[in-house]
């Protein structure tokens, strides 16, 4: 089926795209390129332009009128420069998309897989939350997704809008085939800055907070491979319908993690043990917008896409490794 992606020229959008590749599918990429880098669309097609701009989409669809689905991952995912900037991440990521959701209804092209955040989550006493965990967004960022979600909820219900709505944890890792992966010369990712510092490209690794309510005080996560949340993506666009039609309701949250909790101590460990040599170290107290952290109870995720990860973290820290090697090669810097 062709499926549109929006933000398929950044990190999951891109691998995202090949996986519905190797699953038979045809990603068309619609893509403003403010951050994501032309070189990851590749040869695929390729639409230059705003999610907002409403002749644009009307052109994308005249094109292509067997589009079956749109994967909505087309946003600024910053958090510190959403505190700093937050203007910019509400019209961008909430007035945009309001657009995007109101022209694709009027098109005829109802579903919509969306990319909301773990960073919506309240802080949990185990760290353990699932599709009904309490909600305590911390930045603005974190606010768009949680605004998203609810005009999605709120579409389905009044309109012919359907949605299936992914709860990222927290992404780590290159596709297979080392295609594309994390870009920014200096990434805010935790790995990608784990890479820098191990390479040489930073002095040290930076802990943002460490006297946290955790199991070591820093902040906990559920990093998990990019290349399981593609598939994850794939899933959801093969059983779109399905997954509606058994859960009884026009949208389904599910989230998409690993379903394990890794403090940053413990990753820090895990990439030195796959590196091979020990990484310098500093710390610093938390980033505005930081949350605690929390990781999945991928039960839903599990029963519903029939889907659950298939890497494990140490193959996740490899293949971002590796992707490190090969920066300079696909984009032109370290």
């Amino acid at each position: 089926m062709k499926v549109l992606v929006t933000g398929g020229a950044g990190y999951i959008g891109s691998t995202t795209a090949l996986a519905l590749e190797q699953a038979g599918h045809v990603p068309l990429i619609l893509d403003s390129l403010l951050s994501g880098p032309r070189v990851f669309v590749r040869d695929r097609t390729f639409y230059e332009g705003d999610v907002a701009d409403r002749t644009l989409l009307r052109q994308i669809v005249a094109e292509h009128p067997d589009i079956e689905c749109t994967i909505h991952l087309a946003a600024r995912i910053v958090v510190p420069q959403s505190v700093s900037k937050p203007y910019e991440y509400y019209r961008d990521n909430v007035m945009k998309s309001l657009e995007l959701f109101d022209e694709l209804i009027a098109l005829g092209k109802p579903r919509m897989v969306f990319s909301s955040s773990a960073s919506l989550y309240a802080l949990s006493d185990n760290f353990e939350v699932d599709e009904s965990s309490p909600l305590d967004p911390m930045s603005p960022y974190a606010r768009t997704k949680m605004m998203m979600e609810l005009i999605l909820q709120d579409l389905a219900c009044a309109t012919e809008l359907r949605a299936l709505i992914l709860r990222y944890f927290n992404p780590i890792g290159s596709d297979p085939l080392l295609q594309s992966g994390i870009y920014a010369r200096e990434p805010s990712h935790v790995l990608g800055q784990l890479v820098m510092a191990a390479r040489g490209q930073k002095n040290a690794f930076t802990i943002t907070g460490t006297e946290l309510p955790t199991r070591d005080g820093t902040g906990i996560r559920d990093y998990i491979h990019v290349w399981d949340l593609a598939l994850a993506h794939v899933a959801a666009v093969e059983l779109f319908d399905s997954v509606l039609e058994r859960s009884g309701r026009p949208s389904v949250v599910l989230n998409v993690g690993s379903g394990s909790g890794v403090t940053v101590r413990e990753l820090v460990s895990a990439f030195e043990r796959v590196f091979g040599s020990a990484v310098p170290v500093e710390e610093a107290p938390p980033r505005p917008g930081d949350a605690v952290g929390a990781y999945a109870n991928v039960d839903r995720a599990r029963e519903l896409l029939a889907w659950s990860t298939q890497s494990t973290l140490d193959d996740a820290i490899a293949s971002a490794l590796a992707w490190g090697e090969m920066r300079k090669a696909v984009l032109g810097y370290e």
